[in-house]
């Protein structure tokens, strides 16, 4: 367990996160899911864990999983954020087991502007635009995303790590919200 809790270095982080992302919201055309983004960071269902967690080099998550086997602010937070592909579970009837459903459009779209703003926040001046996809890469989501969202996401995360920001902004924002599917 952390020796002392840091919730003005947490509310600093996550507010600096939440800028970036609202930013990214805006460019790539959806402003008001910037605006309503990770809000639920700030109650107290998961500022306190988070806070008492934090430690600036790694997510405060993991360290309440280390600390008692389980993270109860991202239990929280996954359960009301439509932006995180861990909402979108449910039972399939065919298979008679958990997995994973496709995400609306919208989210998908938001969950491209968290995963580079998470990026831009905790890299810092390390921040490139392969940084998002590289995280995505070496990680295990994609198996866990229904395969239309994961073939989206990665499609937004080459776009921006080999065009850029301006060329995958532009393309989010022009032509992907134009479409009511994907």
């Amino acid at each position: 367990m952390p020796a002392k809790a840091h919730p003005f270095k947490h509310l600093r982080v996550i507010t600096k996160h939440r800028s970036a992302v609202f930013r990214n919201c805006v460019r790539a055309g959806i402003p008001l899911r910037g605006f309503l983004h990770d809000l639920s960071k700030y109650s107290p269902a998961e500022f306190i864990p988070s806070a008492k967690h934090f430690d600036g080099h790694r997510s405060p998550n993991e360290l309440e999983r280390a600390d008692q086997g389980f993270s109860y602010a991202w239990m929280h937070h996954k359960g009301r954020n439509r932006h995180h592909f861990e909402y979108w579970t449910d039972y399939n009837p065919k298979t008679k087991a958990m997995g994973p459903v496709k995400m609306p459009l919208i989210f998908v779209i938001e969950m491209f502007c968290d995963r580079v703003g998470a990026c831009m926040t905790y890299k810092g001046k390390d921040y490139t635009d392969a940084s998002a996809y590289e995280y995505f890469a070496r990680g295990k989501a994609k198996d866990r995303m229904h395969p239309e969202t994961a073939a989206l996401l990665e499609k937004l995360l080459i776009m921006l790590r080999d065009r850029g920001e301006k060329e995958t902004f532009r393309y989010i924002r022009k032509e992907l919200r134009k479409k009511k599917e994907y």
